[in-house]
């Protein structure tokens, strides 16, 4: 699979450590290497783009892995609603492998 993935943070973000565990997780899942680009939003050197999202975000070849967005505004951390409906502060494990599967198979589409 070839895909660009980012995890985008706020400096003071508590859920960053879970953010990298899960992505961590289902990068490993889907037999992938743990290999991705990491934007501090205080850091100048970040791309305009990583300011415009809440902290943790994770976007995968630039669309966000999560389509339920509890919280959206970018000063703030964000919150994800898990599948029983409960909030956590970083993407379920579940919804990255989703949108990685997602990926593939679009690049499948695009390379036949």
């Amino acid at each position: 699979m070839s895909a660009h993935i980012e995890l985008i943070y706020g400096p003071d973000c508590p859920h960053l450590e879970l953010a990298r565990d899960r992505l961590s997780r289902a990068l490993r899942s889907a037999g992938l290497g743990a290999e991705w680009q990491e934007w501090d939003q205080a850091d100048g050197e970040s791309p305009d783009y990583a300011r415009d999202h809440a902290s943790p975000t994770i976007l995968i070849n630039g669309k966000d892995v999560s389509t339920d967005v509890v919280e959206v505004d970018a000063e703030a951390c964000r919150l994800y609603r898990t599948e029983d409906g409960r909030l956590t502060g970083a993407p379920p494990e579940s919804v990255i492998t989703t949108a990685l599967q997602r990926t593939e198979e679009r690049n499948a589409e695009g390379a036949g």
